[in-house]
This record gives structure tokens, sequence and C-alpha cells, in this order.
């Protein structure tokens, strides 16, 4: 190896000794409750799909049909021969969903935030940042060449001050926080960041990355959950989580909107938005106007696997978001449950030092949006052949259906004193009675093998 690279060589040696170098997983299955991860079927604990939307059939559908019309690729930038009609419809109506009165689209959320800080502030003007913003801010204040000042996560107060002490140096400002923070699953103040930078004629951005599809009326973001409307300057936004495809945009004053066309350097120099992920945004956009039930359902799910991991001891942080956090303290010990836990079928990535500082690692937990709703969560390390214990299901189902079950479960050939569970698996809306290895519905199909069940999802029959 060249000498001049050999520095790279010690640094990875450094980061595998303190157990944070990043060994990446591959899938080969779609998004999904279930996946399948280095060849091996798991239940996925960790995607940012939270609305189940990535693999929907019509968003997979809309996609297909934009490709036959359109092709793939866009061919050029926004501002020479990329900006097809498409592109305008989604800026139009990701503007309406949001309440706003503009919007303008970039090729991802990461993206977004490079573009619009630097368009907004540069080298002779001041940033107040959150302590615990993502790197994407991170990035784009630094590439602004702005001054940075940070302030207390989500202190209003904290920001105040150096707003006070600070703001008359410099001729611009932008206050800039995430609305929902990744990794703790908290939520910005953003009503009384607002009357703080109303009072200091500031710039006022906030990156909901996190809230689409999350917060506010059916997934209309946290400026919806505050009734902010008309009031925060900048809104970033991505289409890569609960949309379920990939891209960014830039929500909010049309001044801003228009200016970020002229100024925004990805806009400017780089291809725009595919037209499938473009037309599949729009039929992510469809669904979130048609009804809550997706967000409702995410909701449930998280309601209830915080409350059954609360209730089996861990710390789950300061979560008020489907973002849960299972703190464990150091990045070794986080790597090690995460492994251990993809062995017993649960892929849940751990999470350290630089993502989150040092002794904060954790595992991050998303329910995909393919989950059924929670009928059973539990861990039964202390029994003698059960190690864990996991199990979603339909509410629907489970209220039809359930004692209707466990009558045929009963009359199961040697089935009393032994363990067993019902569980969605196959994802059809019916319950399905899983016993060491053999599996039937509780509509009574008939007895399958399973092997790739045996004695992992189970509860015990008097």
């Amino acid at each position: 190896m060249p000498d001049r690279l050999h520095w790279i060589q010690e640094e990875l040696q450094n980061l595998k000794d303190a157990g944070l170098y990043n060994r990446i997983r591959t899938l080969s299955s779609p998004q999904g409750a279930w996946l399948v991860v280095d060849g091996k079927r798991a239940l996925n604990f960790c995607s940012n799909n939270y609305l189940g939307l990535a693999n929907h059939p019509r968003v997979v559908e809309a996609a297909r049909e934009a490709a036959e019309k359109y092709g793939v690729g866009p061919g050029a930038v926004r501002t020479i021969a990329g900006t097809m009609d498409l592109h305008v419809q989604l800026e139009k109506r990701l503007a309406a969903f949001k309440g706003v009165e503009a919007a303008i689209t970039f090729q991802s959320g990461f993206n977004a935030n490079l573009g619009a800080i630097p368009a907004l502030v540069g080298k002779e003007d001041v940033i107040f940042s959150d302590e615990l913003n993502h790197a994407s801010i991170i990035d784009g204040s630094r590439l602004s060449g702005a001054k940075i000042i940070r302030y207390t996560h989500c202190d209003p107060a904290d920001l105040a001050r150096g707003l006070k002490e600070n703001r008359n140096n410099y001729p611009r400002a932008l206050v800039v926080t995430d609305g929902a923070f990744s990794m703790d699953g908290d939520v910005a103040p953003l009503d009384k960041i607002h009357e703080v930078t109303q009072h200091h004629s500031a710039i006022l951005m906030v990156d909901d990355a996190h809230g689409e599809g999350v917060l506010g009326r059916g997934g209309r973001g946290i400026l919806d959950h505050f009734k902010l409307h008309g009031k925060v300057d900048v809104e970033i936004g991505t289409m890569s989580k609960a949309f379920g495809v990939v891209g960014g945009v830039v929500a909010g004053n049309p001044l801003v909107v228009e200016w970020l066309g002229q100024r925004g350097r990805p806009f400017l120099f780089s291809s725009a938005m595919t037209v499938p992920d473009t037309a599949a945004c729009l039929a992510s956009l469809e669904l979130l106007e048609e009804s809550t039930g997706l967000v409702d359902k995410l909701w449930e799910n998280t309601r209830y696997f915080k409350e059954e991991m609360k209730r089996l001891g861990f710390d789950t942080g300061a979560s008020v978001t489907p973002i849960t956090p299972v703190m464990l303290g150091e990045a070794p010990l986080a790597q090690q449950f995460s492994r251990e836990l993809f062995e017993k079928g649960v892929f849940a990535m751990a999470i350290g030092f630089p993502t989150v500082p040092r002794g904060k690692a954790r595992i991050r937990v998303r329910l995909d949006g393919g989950f059924a709703s929670p009928a059973l969560f539990d861990f039964l390390d202390d029994e003698p052949n059960v190690e864990y214990v996991v199990a979603m299901a339909s509410n629907a189902v489970l209220n039809r259906h359930a004692e209707e079950g466990m009558q045929y479960a009963r009359a199961l050939s040697g089935l009393a004193g032994r363990s067993a569970t019902f569980f969605d698996f196959d994802n059809d809306g019916w319950l399905d009675l899983v016993v060491a290895g053999t599996a039937t519905t509780s509509r009574g199909r008939g007895i399958a093998l399973f092997p790739q069940f045996p004695q992992r999802v189970e509860v015990e029959f008097a």
C-alpha cells in the first residue's frame, strides 16, 4: 500500500478496535416488516419506511407507468432540460399538503439542506444551530462559511441568549433546527423557537425529515403539529422516509423557493429527481391525502412497542415519536446486542459514535409500516427453551378470531403444555398459529411445516 494512504488503514483498524466500525448488511428483498438480510429472513426494526409505502402496490405501479411513459433519467439539471411536468405537479401538491405557498424539490433531503443553507447565509452571516442537528444541517452550515453558534438542545432560552448577545454583529441570521430528532426521537419546541426568532429578525428553518408522514394531521408534519403554517420561512423535507421513495423538498415562503431555483447549487448543478421516483412520490402523497389510516396505525404500533419495552426495563430515552432509542451506552455493547438480535431473527442495527455522542450508543428502532397492529411482544430470557418472543398481529383479526383460534389451538393434538403464539407471518390479514416448527391459521386451513420458525415465536398454553 502506498505510504500516502497508510493512515487510512490505521484509522480503519482504530475504528474496529473501538467497536465503531460499521459493518454494512445487505438486503435482497423489498422493504417490509420482514426482510431477507445477508440471506437470512429477519424482522425489520430499523428502516425509515414508517408507513410501509416503499413497496406499496400503488407506489410501485406509479413508478412503472412513469418509466414507460417518460423513460427513467431526467437527462439534465432542472434549469436546462430536466424539469418534467411531474416535477411541477409534485411541487404544487407538496406545497398544498403542507399548507404553504410554494415548494421546490431536490434529489434528497441531504441535498436540500446543502442547497438551502448556503443560499440563505454567507461568510458575513451567522447560524444558530441546535447542538444535535442532523449531519446534513451541519454540512450545509459549514459550506455556507457563516459563523456557527450552537445552542443547547431544544432550549429556546439558550437560543434567545445567543441571539441577544450576537445577532447585531451580523447582517443576516439563520436559526435552524431539526423538527423530530433522528437519534433521540424528541421534538423541537418549534412554537417557542418561533417566538424567539421573531424578536431578533432571524430566518427560521426547520428540517422535518422525520415529521413528514408522522406528525400533524394525517402526517402533514411539524408545522401542522404546532399550527405554524405561514410562520416558518423554510421547511426542509425528504421523500425517503415516510413517503417510501427518495428525494428532498424545500417548502415555505415563495421568495425563498424562487431564490433557491436561482442559487440552490444542487438544483443548478445536479440532475433532477428521476421520473419514476417523482411519480412514486405523487402516489405516496395521494395515499396520505386519502386517509389517516397509515399514520394512525404507525402511532398505534409505536405506543404498544414503547410500553412493552419500558415494562421490560429498557431505557427508551425521551422519545415522543416513532423513533425509539434503546439506550445501551458503549458502542461495543450496542454492536454485540445488534449481532445477537440478528442471530435470533431481528434486524436492528447499532448506532454509535460519531452518529451519536460517545457513551450514548443504542439500538434505534423504527417499526416498518408493513407491521400489522401489535398483539404480543415479549422477551422470555428466563424460559428454558425460549430466548425471545416477538409477535405482531392485526387488531381486527385478533378481536374477531382470537378466541376461536385459542379453541382451535387447544384441539390440536399434543398442544397442551407446549409453546405457541398467533402471528400473521404471511401478511395475509389472518392470525396464524405457530407451534414449534408448525403453523396453522385460526380459520383452520390445516397444518403446514415452517422450519424457519421453530421455538422462537412462542407463548405457553395451559
